[in-house]
Parts: structure tokens; sequence; C-alpha cells
């Protein structure tokens, strides 16, 4: 197998995503803004018999998004999972503009800048891009007003590319998964009591043993 370049690989969905498809034989690519967990993950796997690298990068930079594919070499890349994301909750009165805009950076201009970039590197590109959605792509919920219009943004953009490269070596999934017990909950009083929701191991397990066989994943939350 070749390369998955994983975007927020750290932590959370995306360190277990790491870590179980490098159980199937890919060469992983972290790619974040924090390099203590970034290169804590890679040690995991390294320690596990894998083969895994680190590189700190903001997906909201072209610049960086370019350089990290020169660098790294696009060929290679067999799988792109877009999992880094971020989010603010509250009445949409309590948001400012810099959350508006950083929420759309991150959630949606990133994803799209990335793709768009591999596709371009690549004289005839054939991979696998993973979008991680959340049921927030699915339906509104209260207070989620910022979070639920990127997710429902990025999932229009992957269900487009899947009618666009229908015909090519270039797959779309789109992954919706309820809540999950993470560090994304750490710093907001939107959920009470995360530990109820499932694990981000669960999650990464399902979107692994489902990727190959469909376009859309729906992991619904523990009632």
């Amino acid at each position: 197998m070749g390369t998955a370049v994983i975007t927020g690989g750290g932590t959370g969905l995306g360190k277990e995503l790491a870590k179980q498809l490098s159980a199937k034989g890919y060469d992983i690519l972290l790619v974040g803004r924090r390099e203590q967990p970034l290169r804590e993950t890679v040690q995991s796997i390294l320690a596990s018999g894998g083969q895994a690298s680190y590189v700190i990068m903001d997906v909201r930079s072209r610049s960086e998004i370019e350089h990290t594919l020169s660098t790294w070499g696009a060929r290679d890349i067999e799988l792109l999972v877009h999992n880094a994301g971020v989010g603010y909750f509250g009445p949409l009165e309590s948001s400012t503009d810099e959350e508006m805009v950083a929420t759309f950076e991150t959630n949606v201009f990133g994803p799209i800048r990335l793709t768009k970039a591999l596709i371009e590197a690549v004289p005839h590109p054939r991979f696998t891009v993973i979008n991680v959605i959340s049921t927030a792509g699915l339906r509104g919920k209260k207070n989620e007003s910022l979070y639920a219009a990127s997710k429902f943004a990025l999932r229009g953009f992957g269900e487009s590319l899947q009618k666009e490269y229908e015909e090519s070596a270039i797959r779309i999934v789109n992954a919706f998964m309820g809540g999950m017990n993470t560090p994304f909950w750490d710093n907001s009083d939107h959920v009470e009591d995360a530990s109820r929701f499932r694990s981000p191991s669960e999650v990464a397990e399902m979107i692994v043993s489902q990727y190959t066989e469909t376009e859309e994943i729906i992991i619904e939350s523990k009632k």
C-alpha cells in the first residue's frame, strides 16, 4: 500500500484512524498544527512496527499545503483523510466574525484546497478521499449553526466530486458520525458529558471497515 495522509492526526479520531490504517499496511503521514501529539502518535505507530511520519501544516494555508505535497511526494498518496476540524457552539448572535471565518477556513476551505492541490500534483491521480463530516452535515442542531453550515458545505463538496470523478480512479467517501469522546469537547460547554459518546477507536474501526465498499458512511451516536 501507499501513503495515507491524515489531517488533525495527532489526537482523537485522527490518531485512531492512523493506528488502524497503519495496521492495514499504509505508510502514515500525519499533518497538524501541534507537534507534540503528532510526534507521540508517530512514535506509537513505529513502536507497533508500522511506518509513520508527521509534518507541521495548517490546512488553512495554501503555501503550506503545496510545500507538504512537494516535499513528501504526492504520487505515493493513496488515501487522504480530511479529519481536522474546529467547532464554535452557541446561539448565532453570540458568534463572531472571527469564529465564522475560522470555522469555514478549517472545515471547508482546507479540505477543498488540499484535495485540489493533490489532484493537480499528480498526472494521473488515483486515490481515495475520506471527508470526516459528522452528523451535523445531515441535519441542523441547536446552537450548532456555524458548525452545521460548514459540515453541510463539506458534504456538498464531497457529493459533487463523487459525480465529477465517477468515471475516474478518484473515490470520495463522506463519513458522518455522531459525537465522540475526544479532546474536541475539552474547551466547550456545549456537551456536558462526552463520555457517553462512542470512543474514537470504535468510530475509526467502523470507517476503516467500510470506506472501500461505499461512498457514504453514517455512524449515529449511541442512544
